[in-house]
């Protein structure tokens, strides 16, 4: 794991269609559109916020955990709504004895279904693999969350098991959860 690939110079990720960039507190009207729909986190351990100036900090928060090497959040923006902020995709847990990351995604909902998230998470898979040398991404899904199921096959995760009341989010209790594991052996194919 190339750790400074990471959190060196914050990474820009660019595809035809979308750029992952880090988030600034000028695009908190967008965040904020994301984090105050209560059906973006329907199968999320994030409660919603309702409170604009409460998303404010967050950014904040995610500058904090990427500065302290444990998290990063990519803005998803667009290039086909003005470079305007539609989604979040992240790293986390960065795992580096065994040399995995667990990844996660969330778009607004006017996003859903137009191939966005499964762009990003491609555009990560690559640097993740390609750049940042990781050998292990997994990604932790409430069982009936079909549509992000859907995006993690589209693009190479495989199914790995169910975890029973494995872990508690927040708003939802303990919840059973479906491991999605992409190996980078699997990626070089």
């Amino acid at each position: 794991m190339n750790i400074d690939m990471i959190f060196g110079d914050f990474p820009v990720l660019e595809s035809a269609n979308i750029i992952l960039k880090k988030i600034e507190k000028t695009d908190v009207k967008e965040v904020f559109k994301i984090y105050n729909n209560e059906k973006v986190f329907e199968f999320c351990g994030i409660i919603p916020k309702n409170n604009i100036d409460t998303v404010e900090k967050m950014i904040g928060h995610f500058e904090r955990d990427y500065n302290k090497r444990s998290r990063i959040k990519w803005g998803i923006f667009s290039k086909n709504h003005s470079n305007k902020l539609v989604g979040i995709i992240e790293a986390m847990d960065f795992n580096q004895k065994v040399n995995m990351v667990t990844v996660g995604y969330f778009l607004a909902e006017k996003n859903w279904g137009k191939g966005i998230a499964s762009e990003a998470l491609s555009l990560l898979i690559k640097f993740l693999f390609e750049t940042a040398n990781i050998n292990r991404i997994q990604a932790e899904v409430m069982p009936k969350n079909m549509a992000s199921k859907h995006v993690l096959i589209k693009n190479g995760f495989m199914k790995e098991g169910l975890l029973r009341q494995a872990s508690l989010w927040s708003g939802k209790g303990v919840v059973d959860l479906e491991i999605y594991g992409y190996l980078k052996e699997d990626y070089n194919k």
